[in-house]
């Protein structure tokens, strides 16, 4: 399972760090998926901040930092 953490800057101006899984793919699939589905106008992710899962939605994203694993510092 490749999990991967998201660093949002949303349109706010604000920051989230979250975590993204893809069961049985490869970290760079991984963050391939992820940038796909945020590019899109429509796209989504469900992602786990701490021990709550949300969805994000690509139309309040303005940037993503990605790191393999670990929080980005």
């Amino acid at each position: 399972m490749a999990r991967i953490v998201l660093r949002i800057r949303l349109t706010s101006g604000d920051h989230l760090d979250v975590e993204y899984e893809e069961p049985g793919a490869a970290d760079d699939v991984t963050v391939q998926h992820a940038v796909t589905a945020l590019a899109s106008d429509t796209g989504m992710l469900r992602c786990r901040h701490g021990d709550r899962e949300l969805v994000l939605y690509s139309r309040g994203v303005a940037a993503i930092e990605i790191a393999p694993r670990g929080a980005v510092l």
